[in-house]
């Protein structure tokens, strides 16, 4: 696929998806959305890439959803809708996007350089590590717009910072500044803009350097899908299969040797032909 709303750059292991549409503020667009799903599905095969970073071109990160069309700009059934979805496609009932995201092995980084607003909001929380310039500002904004929490925000925000905070949020629409969202740990730092895509390549590299690229991959959607369960019956069900699996793999024994070794680790393993048996183990179980 052809970028026209994004930029797709890989440098060394870390892919860096710039939303790119800088003189609307990065507003979304359902060819925008149709192409952050290609993207991480692209990624999330790529073996080389081990870490993705989502920042927004110019001073903003994204102002939501591109609204010039007029009143009718979500009306999915009027000339201009944003329709959440790419001309001449219908929008789907699943998550597009927030399902690439959420489903994608690879960890992610959001690098909010402006406003995040509406689904410019959202799309970070399915995103692993969220960091913030200093002037960044965030809105969930939906209630002032007649709408309701998009992009399984509704999940995802109170699974973030709770449900009293989510609450209020939601409830006002209004918008919150990065020390706000760092309190409440939606973002874990708020750094000067110009240290913003720095500070997360540190980061993504601490990953890229050191960390098995499947042991990754299945950390990511164990912490997502059991942080919330009743019990951990659901997760020792699985963790102590996985981990026999792996314990018997190269893996394991690069990161024992390296360690003993007192040298950087050179992890085999690869996510597109590595993954354990049992993954994906919820089709399993479903």
């Amino acid at each position: 696929m052809a970028y026209e709303t994004i930029l797709y750059e890989v440098d060394g292991p870390v892919l860096t998806i710039t939303l790119n549409r800088p003189e609307k503020l990065n507003a979304y667009t359902g060819v925008m959305g149709a192409e952050l799903t290609d993207a991480f599905e692209r990624a999330d095969q790529d073996d080389a890439v081990r870490v993705v970073i989502v920042t927004g071109a110019g001073r903003g990160f994204c102002a939501g959803a591109d609204i010039s069309g007029g009143a009718d700009a979500f009306d999915t059934k009027a000339e201009g809708s944003v329709a959440f979805a790419a001309p001449g496609q219908p929008r789907k009932a699943g998550g597009g996007f927030v399902e690439a995201i959420f489903n994608c092995r690879k960890p992610s980084i959001a690098a909010i350089n402006g406003a995040a607003v509406g689904v410019g909001a959202t799309l970070t929380l399915p995103m692993d590590i969220r960091l913030a310039a200093k002037t960044a500002k965030i809105g969930f904004i939906f209630a002032r717009r007649g709408l309701v929490p998009e992009a399984g925000s509704a999940w995802f925000l109170p699974k973030l910072v709770g449900l009293p905070r989510a609450l209020r949020w939601c409830m006002t629409g209004a918008m919150v500044s990065a020390e706000e969202a760092r309190e409440a740990e939606l973002i874990s730092e708020v750094v000067e803009p110009e240290r913003l895509l720095a500070r997360a390549r540190e980061i993504a590299m601490e990953i890229a350097e050191n960390t098995a690229p499947v042991s990754v991959a299945l950390a990511r959607q164990m912490l997502w899908r059991f942080a919330g369960a009743p019990d951990p019956s659901g997760l020792l069900a699985i963790d102590g299969r996985l981990s026999m699996e792996l314990g018997a793999g190269p893996d394991v024994k690069e990161g024992v040797g390296a360690f003993l070794e007192k040298r950087p680790p050179r992890f085999p393993g690869r996510v597109s032909q590595d993954m354990p048996s049992l993954y994906p183990w919820w089709d399993e179980a479903g």
